[in-house]
């Protein structure tokens, strides 16, 4: 294999594999037992506040062919990025994140633990994704009232919120712990812990305990059903986040009865 433009002021840990015409810039610092493959920029200069400031890749992460990450964002071990997926400066991302194919990551945006997006996402500047989060092919996070405004309003998406295919979530949404925006809904707005979000109008239409599967009986929140598919080190976590779920569905249960009840 042929490896071309590696910086020698990258910091490269052992066992690192690089692909062939892989560039490597300066400020680079990649993690033990990681994986670069062919065709990946690592560390492409940024501006702004960004410029200059270090692309730190923790240990035994892979990247994928043709991906390209700018300087100045940090991530946690176990990093997964597919293929031809585009992160920009300023993302300061947890644990094993994993980052489908042909993904685009506007940048200055906060990221948890344990966090999955699907191909083809679309992530405005901003954004603020929490722990064990899924978001799904074809979304948009935005972050432009009035585009082009040249303002930021970025997302918010609370821990083991789950973002449906297609969906849109509107500049400012804060979506609540463990709710559901369901494919091609619009969400915006305040959305509670819990909440199941459906359609263009973005309505709320009950708990997440709507949804069952009838053939298999799996029911969300998921965390029910799925903790299995992550590994051990995030299970404790997962167990927290399904109380606090679970408490967040029964407020808005009661909320949604007395709101019944008035009307």
């Amino acid at each position: 294999m042929t490896v071309d433009m590696i910086s020698s002021r990258a910091k490269i840990g052992r066992n690192v594999t690089l692909g062939a015409h892989v560039r490597i810039y300066d400020n680079v610092e990649i993690g033990d037992d990681s994986t670069i493959e062919d065709f990946c920029v690592i560390g492409h200069p940024a501006g702004g506040e960004y410029k200059g400031k270090t692309l730190k890749i923790g240990a035994r992460s892979v990247i994928r062919s043709h991906s390209i990450l700018y300087e100045g964002s940090s991530f946690g071990p176990d990093l997964r990025v597919g293929h031809t997926s585009l992160i920009r400066e300023g993302v300061q991302a947890g644990v094993n994140f994993q980052v489908g194919s042909f993904n685009d990551l506007e940048g200055d945006a906060i990221i948890g633990d344990w966090v999955r997006f699907h191909s083809n996402v679309h992530v405005g500047r901003g954004a603020v994704v929490g722990d064990l989060v899924w978001i799904f092919p074809y979304v948009v996070l935005t972050n432009d009232p009035i585009p082009p405004s040249g303002l930021k309003e970025g997302v918010t998406l609370g821990a083991g919120s789950a973002v449906c295919t297609s969906a849109v979530v509107l500049p400012g949404t804060k979506v609540g712990r463990g709710a559901f925006i369901a494919a091609m809904t619009r969400a915006r707005g305040n959305i509670p812990g819990g909440a199941l979000v459906v359609g263009g109008e973005g309505q709320i239409v009950g708990s997440i305990r709507k949804l069952r599967h009838k053939e298999s009986g799996k029911q969300h929140p998921w965390m029910t059903h799925f903790a299995d598919y992550y590994p051990a080190e995030a299970q404790a976590a997962i167990k927290e986040l399904h109380l606090a779920v679970e408490a967040d569905i029964e407020l808005l249960e009661k909320e949604i009865s007395a709101r019944k009840v008035i009307s």
